[in-house]
């Protein structure tokens, strides 16, 4: 089996301890490699991950064109990545343009870092540009270790997103919006042809049930496989997927064709 794994995070050499080092003591998991692109080559090497996508993210306004050129940087060998912006920056539409020109494939979004909801109508111009340039939205879904009792990144919001932009491809991740399953079901899985779900370490925070549930109501055709290394091991989501009562064909378009047809890539 082939597998793109749709949900990575990496950090400079030189930030990657002190990043990772606080997240760890913040939420108390360990994480699966040390944050730096190296642990991630490994860990894919290790599960046999032919591709990742690296979703880097602002944190602050001024972080943004600095993570953009390193994220445009560490591209090839199988290492494809989005861009971030900064709902606060000021030029955060010219820097989608930017984006767009340096190669990288879409935005990466997180509400409970950048502490914005995904339908906050400031981000409209972003969504409106990206739309135009045929970029990727990539969100974070729901409940974060990290974050806040606040969850902004709720179904309810991306389904808004969706609708108001409906040629916006969007990656509702974590299934949609971990712990939020029965939102997911009431207003995002199966509704929205502009909506993908990805993976990310959802193997830790979802039943089997459920799990089969979201996929058979959302279509095998718009999930995505991505296991938010290094906050959980590939292996994890690679297992959940394998024991479920899919067919070939669906893993497949999970695993990896699915990504694939989304970046217009492979064969």
């Amino acid at each position: 089996m082939r597998y793109f794994d749709f949900h990575t995070h990496a950090f400079t050499d030189s930030l990657a301890e002190r990043a990772m080092s606080g997240l760890a003591d913040t939420s108390g998991i360990k994480p699966a490699t040390d944050g730096t692109l190296h642990g991630l080559r490994s860990a894919m090497e290790k599960n046999g991950i032919g591709a990742a996508m690296l979703l880097p993210i602002a944190t602050k306004p001024t972080q943004q064109t600095v993570i953009n050129d390193w994220a445009a940087s560490v591209m090839g060998d199988g290492i494809y990545c989005c861009g971030s912006v900064h709902p606060d920056a000021p030029d955060k539409v010219q820097e989608t343009e930017r984006i767009k020109s340096l190669g990288l494939y879409g935005i990466k979004f997180h509400s409970e870092y950048q502490f914005f909801a995904p339908d906050d109508e400031r981000m409209f111009p972003v969504y409106e540009k990206m739309s135009e340039l045929g970029l990727i939205a990539v969100f974070h879904g729901g409940w974060d270790p990290y974050g806040q009792e606040d969850v902004k990144a709720t179904p309810r919001s991306f389904a808004a997103v969706a609708e108001t932009f409906p040629e916006l491809r969007i990656v509702a991740a974590h299934m949609g919006g971990i712990k939020l399953w029965d939102d997911v079901e009431r207003y995002t899985a199966g509704k929205f042809s502009n909506l993908w779900f990805d993976t990310g370490v959802v193997a830790n925070y979802i039943t089997d049930e459920t799990m089969l549930r979201l996929i058979k109501m959302q279509g095998a055709d718009r999930i995505l496989f991505g296991s938010d290394c290094p906050w959980d091991g590939p292996a994890n989501e690679i297992n959940l997927i394998n024991r479920l009562p899919l067919t070939e064909e669906e893993r497949e378009k999970i695993f990896f064709r699915n990504a694939e047809g989304l970046l217009g890539i492979g064969g």
